[in-house]
């Protein structure tokens, strides 16, 4: 059993285990709960709904990684989206060209990478907690984006292929969402920045005296979960193809189980994307299975919040358990 295990740590990593029971139990309970589970239609519906929460998500790590948070993630992509949208409009509305569509996906990443400078200078410079800055950008946002829009939707956009179109079948948010899995990997376990992330998070003094300028890092991190933000903001319109302050307000909640799902340490220093992918996945398919079962959104996003509770809770008991048996 030890050899075993020691065989899947080496193919896998240590945190892989969790997500992978997870889903595994995730699919054999609901398989064995509803005939349909186990479908096209079920794998398709998780890869139309995955993408921006999967993004939104990633944005959320890096600063989980650095032992912060950023909870204006979902606001500074509906800015974002705001951003994309007022430019269409500004450039013919539904008859806006493919060049208007650039130029506004340009100006969006700007509108989310000037979202995280700002917080990422507050924290790195003032010391002040990530979760009060951040929240206060929430705020800001929130409040910006309900002035310039009244609380009203903003709709009627050209389709834009990066929204409903599809490559070899797989729809292009699923391959954006992928693409930027593949680059946050390399981020964080191939560069000086993700090396310097890791260092923050477990300890930032150290990473300070060590010679690492904890500033600049804090900044890079903040401006890239703004970023990232931004293009979950870009992929919402185009899907939808109206925007609003406060859509996708309950993504708030599953990016941090995600997070802590798939192994992140909440107090920064420890974790992987991969797993955390893995992760995403066995919540969009609970979602999927609490739906054919006739259990409503509210329900699902409920069980979501319990989840995150169990998953504390668990991990409290194995480092327990792994201190008794060392």
């Amino acid at each position: 059993m030890n050899a075993l295990a020691a065989r899947f740590n080496a193919i896998f990593g240590a945190d892989m285990a969790g997500p992978l029971a997870a889903l595994a139990a995730v699919l054999i309970v609901f398989g064995v709960a509803s005939p349909h589970f186990l479908t096209s239609a079920t794998f398709g519906s998780v890869a139309f709904q995955l993408p921006e929460l999967g993004i939104l998500t990633l944005a959320m790590l890096m600063p989980i990684l650095t032992g912060g948070l950023n909870l204006a993630i979902t606001f500074t992509a509906n800015i974002a989206g705001l951003t994309l949208a007022w430019t269409l409009q500004a450039n013919g509305g539904i008859d806006a060209g493919p060049g208007a569509f650039l130029l506004g996906s340009a100006l969006a990443l700007a509108v989310g990478a000037a979202s995280g400078l700002v917080m990422g200078l507050v924290i790195a410079f003032t010391r002040a907690h990530p979760i009060l800055v951040s929240l206060s950008m929430m705020i800001f946002l929130r409040g910006l984006g309900e002035f310039l829009t009244r609380g009203g939707d903003i709709s009627g956009f050209p389709i834009a292929p990066i929204g409903h179109g599809s490559i070899l079948g797989i729809p292009v948010p699923l391959l954006i969402l992928i693409a930027c899995v593949i680059a946050s990997h390399i981020l964080l376990s191939r560069s000086k920045l993700g090396f310097s992330t890791y260092m923050i998070g477990s300890n930032i003094e150290s990473a300070r005296y060590s010679g690492i300028n904890t500033r600049k890092v804090l900044v890079l991190v903040y401006m890239l979960s703004g970023v990232m933000a931004a293009v979950a903001g870009i992929i919402m319109l185009a899907r939808f193809n109206s925007v609003r302050v406060g859509h996708g307000e309950s993504y708030l909640l599953i990016t941090v189980l995600a997070c802590f799902l798939g192994g992140i340490n909440p107090f920064g220093g420890f974790g992987r994307v991969l797993p955390v992918f893995v992760a995403l996945i066995v919540l969009q398919l609970l979602s999927s299975g609490l739906n054919l079962l006739g259990a409503n959104q509210h329900l699902t996003t409920a069980v979501w919040g319990i989840l995150l509770i169990v998953v504390m809770v668990l991990r409290w008991l194995s480092a327990k358990f792994i201190r008794i048996v060392k």
